[in-house]
């Protein structure tokens, strides 16, 4: 998604927490990967692979200036003939440890398999992570998580676009004080969408 259309999310749910808490997590997010160089794995449950996460995550990584942001996606199948960046399965959970983040989304309870494996990364040092549906066991492994429920006024794929560019804001200063092109669309997207302004 890009800066425009952020910007004109963003507004749409002003007045909700969504904004805020996005920021929040996405900080969470990026204050565990920065300082370690990276180590960030993101997984799904076996029903709902976060693709589109890992797509906008690798962009922001992009376009902010912090390959730390860079994911690697850890899936459920590994087929044989699969490229090398969708050839990690989930033995790669269980063996993370301190310095790696473990990012799971979980609009549903995950099997007993991906838990275990979470929470041994969590023993051996790693920090996780949850964008979840609320589930009690999803959120009692996490050091940050950020819940949407059903009742909530937007979806997961929502909030995983607001947190994957708020994980890219305030990034690594351009180089000669400069801003980049991206920062000033982000700038022209946020003057476009205020309201003009009152005439008496």
């Amino acid at each position: 998604m890009d800066a425009v259309r952020v910007a004109l999310l963003r507004d749409v749910l002003a007045g909700t927490r969504w904004p805020q808490d996005a920021r929040r997590f996405a900080l969470a997010l990026r204050s565990s990967v920065v300082p370690h160089g990276g180590g960030l794995l993101l997984a799904g449950t076996e029903a709902y692979e976060p693709w589109h996460l890992a797509a906008h995550l690798s962009d922001e990584s992009a376009w902010s200036g912090l390959p730390e942001l860079a994911p690697t996606l850890v899936r459920h199948r590994v087929a044989a003939g699969d490229p090398a960046h969708l050839a990690v399965g989930l033995g790669r959970i269980a063996a993370a440890g301190r310095g790696e983040t473990v990012l799971l989304v979980a609009p549903e309870r995950p099997g007993e398999g991906l838990l275990e494996r979470v929470h041994d990364a969590r023993r051996a040092g790693a920090r996780v992570l949850t964008l979840d549906g609320g589930d009690s066991e999803v959120g009692g492994l996490a050091h940050e998580s950020l819940v949407v429920g059903g009742d909530d006024e937007v979806d997961l794929d929502i909030v995983q676009h607001l947190v994957s560019a708020a994980a890219g804001e305030n990034g690594r200063p351009p180089a000669g004080g400069r801003h980049t092109f991206r920062d000033r669309l982000a700038r022209l997207a946020d003057r476009l969408t205020q309201p003009p302004p009152a005439r008496w």
